[in-house]
């Protein structure tokens, strides 16, 4: 191990820029936030399936971000997430990322081998019996049936974690890259118990865990609105930080490790308790957000006009015939009406402004249609159908897209968590 391992600072953005054309920005909303006294570290994130959809290759991402950063003057730390990653997905990311995020949620489930659970229970009598977590109330009550209950259904993913790490680090080196490990797209979310025991076992594993991302409670639905008890929420949000402290301390994990929220963009009615608790309890926080930027350029060439409007009216015409194909991968994390999606001839007579209104993500505007923007969030493939045309479009529409995503990510997303505002 290096002596100074690359470390992920306390407050990082993952941003995500289908078509590596924002970087600039996207970094420009970071770049707002030093102004504001906070420090938010940029994150270029984009997953080997969004590459296999476009076409493109991890190189671009990190040859984008390299751009802006060198353009921008900018100072402090970045970096480029291999987002999503497999054992068989990752090689390609090696050589241009420097932060993973490894995703075992398919192995949740998967059980281990019974001598396993059986040896992880062995290994950890402090998980059993009543366990005082600083800010937890009650008291966590654990039999050792409840650990291996648990161990039943993340010891193997967590050993997957494990060895995905572990063929990263023979290639990189340790210490040299950021790990995340992601529990998110799953069926069920994870208790602040479950969520002890799972970092246990990968404290096991030797990660160097810097941020870990479960599945909380509702729906986190991509560009959209959280869905579910905020209350609820805020509870668990709270004890998931307790959590993670307690587990710094007794489990020898790093001692910036911190939750991240996927599909964390748009969730504006969480906004305000996720703002609260990382200041509670002085924790670091990674909030990924990725198609809202796809979306700002679909806003702009719509405002643009002429045939950027066209073209924006051609790619939801499309989108609303291969709406299978579109949604299917992302199935869990989208709820999409079809009763509620216009159909091709009323779009046909929207104007530019008609057009933004519906997809923009302003709850307080009549307008607004949570579904259209669902389907353009996943419909980013047929951009990439017409690419050269989509490109030329969206360098003509430059001012009014780049304004849209510095507004976006600085405004609606960095203000509201990290400065509170």
């Amino acid at each position: 191990m290096p002596s100074s391992p690359l470390k992920l600072g306390k407050y990082s953005l993952g941003v995500g820029d289908r078509f590596a054309q924002q970087a600039p920005a996207q970094l420009q909303a970071c770049v707002l936030a030093q102004r504001a006294g906070v420090e938010v570290i940029p994150v270029w994130n984009k997953s080997n399936r969004e590459h296999l959809i476009i076409g493109s290759e991890p190189s671009t991402v990190r040859a984008a971000a390299a751009a802006a950063v060198k353009a921008m003057n900018w100072n402090k730390p970045w970096h480029v997430d291999a987002d999503h990653i497999r054992l068989e997905t990752v090689d390609r990311f090696i050589p241009h990322s420097d932060f993973y995020t490894i995703d075992v949620a398919d192995s949740i489930g998967k059980p281990a081998a019974p001598e396993a659970v059986k040896a992880f229970a062995d290994r950890h009598p402090e998980l059993i019996g009543t366990l005082e977590i600083p800010g937890v109330q009650p008291s966590v009550k654990v039999t050792r049936e409840e650990v291996e209950r648990v161990a039943r259904k993340y010891l193997f993913a967590a050993q997957e974690a494990g060895v995905i790490y572990r063929h990263i680090a023979k290639v990189k080196g340790e210490g040299k890259f950021i790990t995340e490990v992601s529990m998110d797209e799953t069926d069920s979310p994870q208790t602040p118990t479950e969520l002890l025991i799972i970092l246990a076992a990968l404290a096991d594993e030797k990660i160097p865990l810097q941020t870990v991302a479960p599945k909380f409670t509702g729906r986190f639905n991509k560009g959209v609105d959280y869905v579910g008890d905020v209350a609820q929420f805020e509870r668990e949000f709270n004890d998931d930080l307790c959590v993670i402290a307690f587990a710094v301390k007794n489990c020898g994990l790093p001692e910036n490790l911190k939750l991240s929220v996927h599909s964390g963009s748009d969730k504006f009615s969480i906004y305000g308790p996720i703002h609260r608790a990382i200041k509670r309890h002085n924790a670091g926080l990674h909030v990924k957000t990725a198609g809202t930027t796809w979306l700002e350029e679909i806003i702009g060439l719509a405002e643009n006009g002429g045939e950027g409007l066209s073209l924006a009216k051609e790619i939801y015409n499309e989108a609303i015939a291969h709406m299978d194909e579109l949604c299917g991968p992302y199935a869990s994390v989208i709820d999409i009406d079809r009763q509620k999606l216009p159909d091709a001839a009323t779009v046909a007579k929207w104007t530019g402004p008609q057009f933004a209104v519906a997809v923009r993500h302003d709850p307080r505007c009549g307008d607004y249609n949570k579904h259209i923007r669902q389907l353009l969030h996943v419909g980013y493939k047929l951009a990439a159908h017409k690419l050269d045309r989509y490109l030329s479009l969206i360098q003509s529409s430059s001012g009014l897209i780049t304004s849209g995503v510095t507004h976006n990510l600085f405004d609606r997303h960095v203000k509201p968590i990290f400065l509170g505002e």
